[in-house]
């Protein structure tokens, strides 16, 4: 990673074997780590302890190779030591884990040994030290889903050219989170983590990196600084004046390459306004005065306009990365509303009321869509619009391509058809569309669409059906108040066994009472022999659904015994869920009714909702499935009309998305 792109020779890297990374079992060491314990096995920790290990090796062999002595010893070198046992150790056990705390206290061992080793090594005092992470973590051992653990990362400097502690300010530099450190007397400096770069550069002296958007924190004279202020005042204004050029020079960069594509380019006027006084824009114009601050010795001055230009710098980069912004949420909201209005279509049925279709409209909708999204594709690739816009663009062209030809279909419409009633409905599907919208953010909507769908539905069906399939109602109300509890479980679970294997019986249970009665009908419609067979197919997808909860129990018990997860576990935990799934789709049609292909899917995909579950996903699969089939079952004895089983096909194909949290 660190290597790839560098000049040839400068960068030396050493790293673990990719075998090392199974930190699901105990590894035996080869050597006392750095606390000097005695460790027959470890797990993720041995990622650590190998990089203290291989520094060591380094500074001995540095001892008998006077090229490599001569290089360390040289300016400007940089030792990065990438300790991720703990990333892995938190993956795997959690970060509030007894396994986590072990780790942190081996690598704060690491980091005591490692600064006495660099120290030993060199003996001049002229080290500078970072402690940081590329990441943080939530409670359940992720990074990347929201939690704002996930951006909180350590930052810890210390050694040649950086400031002591100071006292903490007033108001107060901690909040609620950093209160319970033990560290209020001392000053809390928060930095953005592309800082990091700046703040390394400057220590070393070293050109800064092309593309680097940190800030120096030194660059604000308000506020104090990384630094060590002996320094002096004229050194900290250079370095902000650097990161002013290179913040600027990026965004000049970024500027002229959009100016020179993207028709109709409006720029930003805060750094590209003329200035009256120098008849230049006014990034040049604000480096020039930075440089006449310079010039007259006033420090104080320069570090402030670097300050203001690097603020805008910055904010001129955020208006040129998000320039696009508008056209991509027009085409998402285009995309978006198209495929909700096609899924309408499902309700309004303009087809169903067509008397005929006029050829020559429906080429003007395929020429229509064909101009559209060509002429999109040709301005894409005259401004060099990245791949995926073209992608991006196809969707609303082709849901609006099918609304418009149905459409065109429609406008034949009989007199009899109720316009209050096709209003009803047009407002219908738009609450339900606003409603699964809010859904992405606020997942309890999904339960009260669930309620609805299973209560006020059924209330409003005439008195006579209602009475004549109260059974049937009660049941399609139970199963939606099954599935709505849900979406109102929370998101982040903890792994429970057997809640999972619970899931696995309970699609046994359901498979074999339903294939009691589907066989039956299945004897009934195609005969004795289709009943064998897909009696047989319901029994070995049975046998299947076992092995694989058989292997996720076993699984789950050696990973939590640090075992390591057993090679025939991780053969047969593909081969069984895959296996049950091509039977699904391999078995011959004509054996089938509606009901048998419904269940041979639902168990064939059973296995993957056990062997990836982590808690009650399998049951939901379970409310979920039985919601679907007593839908089809309330709409073919009911027959109410489309508009309820319209606004339910919407809300299950979400829920199967959203429903579980996953």
């Amino acid at each position: 990673m660190f290597a790839d792109g560098a000049t040839p020779g400068k960068v030396k890297t050493w790293c673990y074997n990719k075998a090392n990374l199974d930190y699901t079992k105990g590894k035996l060491l080869q050597y006392v780590d750095a606390l000097s314990l005695s460790l027959s096995r470890t797990d993720a920790k041995f990622l650590d302890t190998w990089v203290l290990a291989r520094l060591k090796e380094l500074f001995q062999n540095a001892t008998s190779d006077a090229e490599l002595d001569a290089q360390l010893r040289s300016n400007k070198v940089i030792l990065f030591l990438h300790l991720i046992g703990l990333d892995n150790t938190g993956h795997s056990y959690r970060p509030h884990s007894r396994e986590y705390m072990d780790n942190i206290q081996v690598v704060d061992g690491i980091v005591r040994e490692a600064e006495n080793l660099i120290n030993e090594f060199y003996n001049d005092q002229n080290t500078s030290f970072v402690f940081t992470a590329d990441h943080g973590m939530s409670a359940i051992g992720n990074h990347g889903d929201g939690d704002p653990d996930n951006t909180r990362t350590p930052l810890i400097a210390w050694g040649r050219g950086i400031r002591g502690p100071l006292p903490d300010s007033t108001p107060s530099s901690h909040d609620s989170y950093s209160k319970s450190w033990g560290l209020g007397k001392l000053l809390r400096r928060d930095v953005e983590q592309a800082d990091l770069a700046a703040l390394m550069a400057s220590l070393i002296g070293i050109d800064w990196p092309v593309n680097s958007v940190g800030v120096l924190p030194d660059v604000d004279p308000t506020q104090p600084g990384y630094l060590f202020p002996g320094l002096g005042e004229e050194s900290l204004a250079r370095l902000a004046f650097v990161n002013a050029k290179v913040i600027t020079q990026q965004y000049t960069a970024k500027h002229e390459l959009k100016k020179a594509r993207v028709f109709n380019y409006k720029p930003f006027v805060a750094l590209e306004g003329a200035d009256a006084t120098k008849n230049q824009p006014y990034r040049l114009a604000n480096l020039t005065n930075i440089e006449n601050f310079i010039q007259a010795e006033d420090w104080r001055a320069a570090r402030l306009a670097s300050a203001e230009l690097i603020r805008m710098g910055l904010d001129g980069l955020h208006y040129l990365q998000t320039y696009d912004r508008l056209l991509i949420r027009g085409i998402v909201t285009f995309a978006y509303l198209g495929w909700a209005v096609y899924v309408s279509l499902y309700v309004l049925r303009p087809l169903d009321f067509a008397e005929r279709q006029e050829a020559p409209r429906t080429v003007y909708v395929h020429v229509t869509a064909m101009i559209t999204l060509i002429g999109f594709w040709i301005i894409f690739t005259l401004q060099h619009a990245p791949s995926m816009f073209y992608v991006y663009i196809a969707f609303p062209c082709y849901f609006w391509h099918q609304i418009l030809l149905q459409a065109m279909a429609g406008l034949y419409v009989p007199h009899h058809i109720s316009f209050l009633n096709l209003l009803v409905s047009v407002c219908m599907a738009l609450v339900a569309t606003e409603a699964m919208m809010i859904a992405y953010t606020h997942r309890f909507i999904w339960s009260i669409c669930f309620i609805c769908v299973g209560f006020v539905w059924p209330a409003t069906w005439p008195h006579l059906i209602l009475k004549q399939h109260f059974l049937l109602a009660s049941v399609w109300g139970f199963l939606c108040l099954s599935a709505a509890v849900f979406p109102i479980l929370p998101v982040q679970r903890s792994e429970s066994l057997p809640a999972i294997l619970m899931g696995g019986f309970l699609i046994l249970a359901c498979g074999g009472v339903s294939a009691i009665w589907i066989l039956n009908d299945v004897e009934r419609v195609k005969g004795k022999k289709s009943r064998q067979t897909l009696a047989s197919l319901f029994n070995i997808q049975a046998a299947l659904m076992v092995s694989i909860m058989i292997i996720t129990a076993s699984s789950v018990r050696n990973l939590q015994g640090k075992r390591g997860l057993p090679f025939p576990n991780q053969v047969l935990g593909w081969i069984v869920p895959v296996v049950s799934s091509v039977l699904a789709f391999a078995s011959r049609v004509s054996h089938h009714t509606p009901f048998s292909v419904f269940l041979a899917y639902f168990l064939g995909f059973g296995p993957w909702f056990v062997i990836l579950s982590i808690s009650v996903e399998g049951l939901f699969y379970v409310a979920y499935s039985s919601v679907l089939v007593i839908w089809v079952v309330v709409e073919s004895t009911v027959r109410l009309g489309r508009l309820p089983s319209a606004a339910s096909v919407t809300e299950e194909s979400k829920v199967g998305f959203f429903g579980a949290g996953k």
